[in-house]
């Protein structure tokens, strides 16, 4: 938080500022967020919805929004060190007045619940109360420098201008520079945490991790040795990163409500108000194009348009009905092995696709029961907001997990054992040492979920994990002692 020096002094020595009203914006000021672009993502998981939240004028717009996507004011991410300013205002016996261009159904929702404005004064579904019209309905209502204001962006200029005195909440530095003309400055509050880092945070780069699958068919294919090849999967890896932290960002943005009910999903950017979601906005629309532009380039073009329109229909919907949610999840991974193989010049073998598909629903339902878990430890929560799951499926999700496993285990010994190993390798005998070496790594997964140590997402559990990174060393070491004839050496 920066304020003046002199504010705290001024609040208890009943300097005449308290009998000032003091008129209080909501978005980007009280709140980190703005409350019309939150709406507007919500209304996305509800396409239906859209036409009749986009239709008429900006306050129409607003109350039809606030109808159909009504905020929770007890999850929203407040300005803490303002809030504390404000409640020592009131405590000094000052007036204060919620004054947004947010519609009156919202900012009312949201006064009822901090219990500490006197006023509210808002849109009105006829009247959108920003800037010029926010500035003549406080003048109207104060008279001219009769009252307070406490903004953060350029459509508040107009409002400080005709305020008594100011207090700039959260705002640029180019908007404190043009506020301080001429005004008398009695606060000033910061709040958000450096950009970049949130920015950083927001892409997820440690979930990039999954898209090493891309290297899978290279491998197998026994093309480590071709640039080509590399060039083309090193391509597809950073087309999948992007676009991933892209969608992960569209993600993020229309779960914000739901997010913010989550003990530890709470903290991310977007839940957290570190970033508004109009950045949010802009970085997904740029990582999408990034990642559009690099598929192009390597001819992978239309398993990345796959992977996309996948991943959003799964964040906008899918992700609610059970079973489906764990099968796109499942998909999303194969189509990552699928997108190596064709840029990388050596498709994927229907053999590597089974063993991927058993083995990658196994870890999709690890993740959805972490996540149920997780809520059945978490009181007074009988099912996660936007999932099709309840506790007491956790029993026959972690069966379904488990048969997946050993699955994935069967079809890799029938592969080891079959004439295509044969021709592939030249000692494949050595590639049955892989087989419980993969169905312990999974059964381990399944006992660290089971016993609560399990993060959000098993691939990134097992990048932190010392036993995984053994367990792929003695599986690489397998593969290449397989390749090199080292069982008729020996």
């Amino acid at each position: 938080m920066l304020a003046s020096p002199d504010t705290m002094e001024l609040i208890r020595s009943g300097d005449a500022r308290i009998a000032t009203p003091l008129c209080v914006d909501l978005d980007g000021t009280l709140i980190f967020s703005d409350t019309l672009v939150e709406g507007l993502l919500s209304g996305l998981t509800h396409p239906q919805q859209l036409p009749r939240m986009l239709a008429g004028n900006r306050a129409a717009l607003k109350r039809r929004v606030a109808e159909v996507a009504p905020v929770d004011p007890r999850t929203l991410p407040y300005n803490t060190g303002f809030l504390a300013f404000l409640k020592e205002q009131r405590a000094a016996g000052r007036y204060l007045v919620l004054a947004t261009a947010a519609d009156a159904q919202i900012a009312q929702a949201i006064a009822g619940h901090l219990d500490l404005f006197d006023e509210v004064i808002a849109s009105d579904g006829q009247r959108n109360l920003k800037g010029e019209a926010k500035a003549a309905a406080l003048v109207e209502r104060f008279g001219e420098k009769g009252f307070a204001y406490a903004g953060n962006d350029r459509s508040d200029l107009p409002v400080w201008k005709a305020a008594r005195s100011i207090i700039i909440v959260n705002a640029s530095r180019s908007t404190r520079e043009q506020a301080r003309i001429g005004a008398e400055v009695e606060a000033e509050f910061g709040g958000r945490p450096a950009p970049l880092r949130s920015m950083i945070k927001a892409m997820r780069p440690h979930q990039w991790a999954k898209n090493v699958l891309v290297f899978v068919p290279m491998v197998t294919a026994h093309a480590l040795g071709e640039a080509a090849a590399w060039t083309g999967a090193l391509g597809m890896f950073v087309a999948f990163c992007v676009t991933a932290s892209g969608i992960y960002i569209l993600n993020d943005l229309s779960d914000l409500a739901a997010d913010r009910r989550h003990p530890r999903k709470r903290l991310r950017p977007f839940a957290s108000g570190a970033l508004s979601p109009a950045v949010g906005v802009a970085m997904a629309a740029m990582l999408l194009a990034l990642g559009i532009g690099l598929s192009a380039a390597t001819g992978t073009l239309a398993i990345i348009a796959i992977y996309a329109i996948a991943s959003v229909s799964y964040s906008v919907a899918l992700k609610e009905f059970p079973l489906v949610d764990i099968f796109m999840l499942a998909g999303l991974y194969t189509v990552r092995v699928l997108g190596g193989g064709v840029a990388s010049g050596h498709t994927a073998s229907l053999w590597l696709l089974a063993f991927s598909g058993f083995l990658f629903l196994s870890l999709a339902l690890v993740k959805r029961v972490e996540e149920m878990t997780a809520v059945a430890r978490s009181s007074g929560n009988r099912t996660a907001a936007r999932r099709g799951y309840f506790p007491g499926d956790i029993p026959i999700l972690q069966t379904f997990g488990c048969a997946s496993a050993f699955a994935s285990a069967v079809v890799l010994a029938l592969f080891v054992g079959s004439t295509a190993a044969s021709a592939q390798y030249g000692s494949p005998e050595l590639l049955w040492g892989i087989v419980p070496l993969i169905l312990f790594w999974q059964c381990r997964l399944w006992l660290s979920t089971v016993r609560g140590h399990m993060h959000d997402d098993p691939i990134v559990y097992a990048a932190h994990d010392w036993v995984s990174w053994i367990v792929a060393g003695c599986v690489f070491a397998l593969v290449l002692a397989a390749d090199s004839n080292l069982a008729h050496i020996l």
